[in-house]
């Protein structure tokens, strides 16, 4: 099986994308570079160093689009999670076209090239030929800007994914400002941004905790909102891609105390959307006990205070209770008794 977190680290592998003029450069760069290394002394030198220009340049473009393409996964061999995100964030769709025009240039220059070497071979001007190929080539590299461009940005995107890991998984949920990034910040080692004003998760932060020798991670998710999934935006959206593709369990945390600025009945029916939606197992923890609005609502299976810490261990110890650790893989005991 190819672990989730494998599949991640192929992201790590993408490089800078150049620009055009990037890609240009540095082909003519080199090309002049070689016709410098040539002598000439008559028309055959000539030719071939002309042929020598045309080709450094084009086995350049035609090398670096190629190496493009290969850095880029296969996206229908991502995990569901990833593929969601990406999805989400850039459009695997856009992703594929751009991918798709840069290796239709790599294959047309490499075309081209291969055509203007036969027309420079024997010709009395063949450094006007070879800058008619040059020419010809920038247009094609200068078409595929756009391309570049978005790969450029996807390749930043994606390498700032979560690391999503294949171990014992606790997401949280909720409206936003009723105190997750606090939560995540507080049994865990993870810092994400806390303020108190909507939306300061804008992604998936990821903090990890250790029990009884065992690592879980805790995913911190961006606030949803009480209304249709066409009307969620793009950093709810992840949100809902965690609780739809992770094997994990969830905590749902309200604010009775409302100083979220969200009602409690609204915070409640969210809660019981994402129990009747998604199938993980789920509990209902009401924070900020702390504080003097604070009230205890029905429906609600416990209470605590990021601020103060009251009732966050025991719902930890609640928490890892619900989590199946996973069996143990046989093994044949030892004949000789080691």
């Amino acid at each position: 099986m190819i672990h989730i977190w494998v599949l991640f680290m192929i992201f790590e592998k993408i490089k800078t994308i150049p620009t055009s003029e990037e890609l240009l450069d540095k082909a003519f760069r080199r090309s002049t570079r070689t016709m410098a290394g040539k002598k000439i002394d008559g028309p055959t030198s000539r030719c071939e160093a002309n042929e020598a220009m045309l080709l450094t340049a084009a086995n350049i473009l035609t090398d670096n689009l190629a190496n493009i393409t290969r850095m880029f996964p296969n996206f229908e061999s991502l995990s569901p999670f990833y593929y969601d995100l990406a999805n989400i964030l850039i459009g695997v769709d856009e992703i594929k076209k751009s991918l798709s025009r840069i290796d239709w240039a790599s294959s047309k220059i490499h075309t081209m090239a291969r055509e203007y070497v036969g027309k420079i071979r024997g010709n009395p001007t063949p450094g006007d030929t070879r800058k008619e190929a040059f020419g010809r080539i920038s247009s094609i590299i200068n078409s595929i800007e756009p391309d570049l461009k978005l790969l450029g940005d996807a390749r930043n995107i994606l390498r700032d994914l979560p690391d999503i890991r294949d171990e014992p998984t606790i997401i949280v949920a909720g409206y936003p400002n009723v105190g997750k990034s606090s939560f995540v910040s507080y049994v865990t080692n993870a810092t994400p941004e806390i303020a108190p004003y909507p939306f300061t998760t804008k992604g998936i932060l990821i903090g990890h905790m250790v029990v009884n020798n065992i690592r879980y991670q805790v995913i911190d998710t961006p606030g949803l909102l009480d209304r249709p999934m066409s009307e969620r935006n793009d950093i709810e959206l992840q949100a809902i891609t965690a609780l739809r593709r992770l094997d994990a369990i969830v905590v749902i945390l309200i604010d009775p105390s409302e100083s979220c600025g969200y009602e409690i009945k609204d915070q409640i029916k969210l809660a019981k959307e994402i129990q009747a939606q998604f199938t993980l197992p789920s509990i209902i923890i009401g924070n900020k006990s702390d504080r003097d609005e604070f009230r205890k609502v029905d429906g609600v299976d416990g209470f605590i205070s990021t601020k103060t810490g009251d009732g966050i261990d025991d719902l930890v110890k609640r928490l890892v209770e619900m989590i199946p650790l996973p069996e143990k893989e046989f093994e044949e005991p030892n004949p000789f008794g080691y």
